[in-house]
């Protein structure tokens, strides 16, 4: 049998350990060190754990390394440094989240100047994220303690790593009672507003978009949780900011004030959607397809808040003119051509807004849209842009959100012909009864908006028959 010619093979790193002066860079120099760790090799264990190795691998992933060093070689050991803190081993885990002079060890890497090398801080916000999951209280307590610890994260929120940072107080947190502690001392920092005030257009473009990132990855996350969580918790204090009319406001006038930006643009139409858009695949050109596609995803749908709906209303023609004249954006190559002024974020993600618009309904907000003419300006950029099917999504989203409103209120689709006033009074006495039970100015919007559609099917009929 094999095993009488004793195969076994001893790793080297216990033949390391058996040296007295063995170090810790002789280890790591081992391929199979993070192997051995993982294993739970108690010897390495023990050895990883003493105070003046720790000490050494949070220096390695805090600390830049020489410049002289080979590029290609320069951050491995601090890349198996940070592999080896978190691989999730409780003795690691038990020494580096129970020993205070550690913890500010690794926080002092937040108190450099900006900018932060980008691979140190991902192996700083791995290593703090790690610990926030598997030493959940120690942590929290001890980050409570910094009165700037927010401040200095926003400070470097141009390292994208500092972004996955805040994430991980949001959403690894558990259990529940603690979690709520933690948003309620987030939004006592006043995180939102401070994320918000970083989207003014006169910040540096990547701490923008940063920004605008995070705050939209928080309304998600919160989301999410908040359909997990039983109805008796506490509301998310962060969500309640987010979507309260006056964040909404400050983040309307950040967008209209100054140079246009895409990134207020794309956290406003997340704030306003409760929820994603049920994204449906339209194979169906006919009508009935379209509602019956339409009508699935309204069980699904999103409810926008009041508050948000009267902060936007007054912006509409704002909107409409962002719809005209978007961000400059340069000439790009594609497969049919050139496109000299391509569609742009900024213009998609304010149809996806009319689109959400449009499903609430809502009397003030529909008779603005009408006034402005935007289901016309949208219907316009559907046939410019004839291959960008992700406004295509979006338009036929607002053209089955007014049919089938339409539709459910029992209104008529009015034709494209003037009609003779003397003729309302030819009408069935069932059909005048029937009509009298809707508000006559909010019929005369939905019918204005079902007259722009109705240009639209009688066009793409015209298309297709030439």
């Amino acid at each position: 049998m094999f095993w009488k010619f004793d195969l076994h093979t001893t790793s080297h790193i216990d033949q390391l350990l058996d040296k007295e002066d063995v170090t810790l860079r002789e280890l790591m120099e081992e391929e199979d060190v993070l192997q051995e760790c993982k294993a739970q090799n108690r010897r390495l264990l023990l050895f990883l754990s003493q105070d003046h190795c720790m000490q050494e691998l949070v220096s390695l992933i805090t600390e830049e390394p020489p410049s002289d060093l080979e590029e290609k070689t320069r951050f491995k050991f601090p890349n198996i440094a940070c592999e080896l803190l978190t691989s999730d081993v409780s003795l690691i885990n038990d020494k580096l989240g129970g020993d205070e002079s550690l913890l500010e060890k690794l926080y002092c890497f937040l108190e450099q100047d900006p900018p932060l090398n980008p691979l140190l801080a991902s192996f700083f916000s791995k290593t703090i994220g790690n610990l926030i999951a598997r030493k959940t209280e120690q942590v929290i307590s001890f980050l409570r303690k910094k009165h700037n610890f927010i401040s200095l994260v926003l400070n470097h929120i141009d390292a994208s790593a500092m972004m996955d940072l805040l994430l991980r107080l949001i959403s690894c947190v558990e259990p529940a009672p603690l979690r709520q502690e933690v948003l309620n001392w987030l939004n006592e920092e006043r995180l939102i507003q401070r994320l918000t005030e970083l989207m003014h257009t006169g910040r540096d473009e990547e701490r923008q978009s940063n920004a605008s990132q995070t705050l939209c990855d928080i309304i998600r996350l919160s989301r999410d949780q908040a359909n997990q969580m039983p109805e008796a918790m506490e509301p998310d204090p962060l969500l309640a900011v987010l979507e309260s009319e006056e964040n909404v406001a400050q983040l309307l006038k950040t967008m209209f004030e100054g140079e246009k930006s895409e990134a207020s643009v794309l956290v406003l139409v997340h704030i306003t959607l409760q929820a994603p858009l049920p994204f449906f695949s339209f194979y169906s050109h006919q009508l009935e397809g379209l509602m019956e596609l339409y009508s699935q995803g309204c069980e699904r749908s999103y409810t926008v808040s009041g508050s948000i709906l009267r902060a936007i209303e007054p912006h509409l023609k704002d909107f409409q003119q962002l719809l005209l004249d978007p961000p400059k954006k340069s000439a790009i190559l594609t497969t049919v051509g050139v496109l000299e002024q391509p569609l742009g974020n900024a213009r998609l993600h304010v149809a996806r807004l009319v689109a959400s618009l449009l499903q609430t309904s809502d009397h003030s907000i529909c008779q603005e849209l009408c006034r402005l003419n935007t289901m016309d300006l949208l219907l316009d950029l559907f046939f410019k842009y004839t291959w960008n099917n992700f406004l295509h999504f979006q338009v036929e989203l607002c053209v089955a959100s007014i049919l089938n409103h339409s539709a459910h209120t029992g209104l008529q689709t009015p034709t494209l012909q003037n009609h003779d006033p003397g003729s309302d009074g030819q009408k069935e006495e069932g059909t005048s009864v029937q009509n009298s039970s809707t508000d006559p100015a909010h019929t005369s919007i939905q019918d204005a908006l079902v007259v722009n559609v109705s240009f639209c099917c009688v066009y793409c009929g015209t298309l297709c028959a030439v």
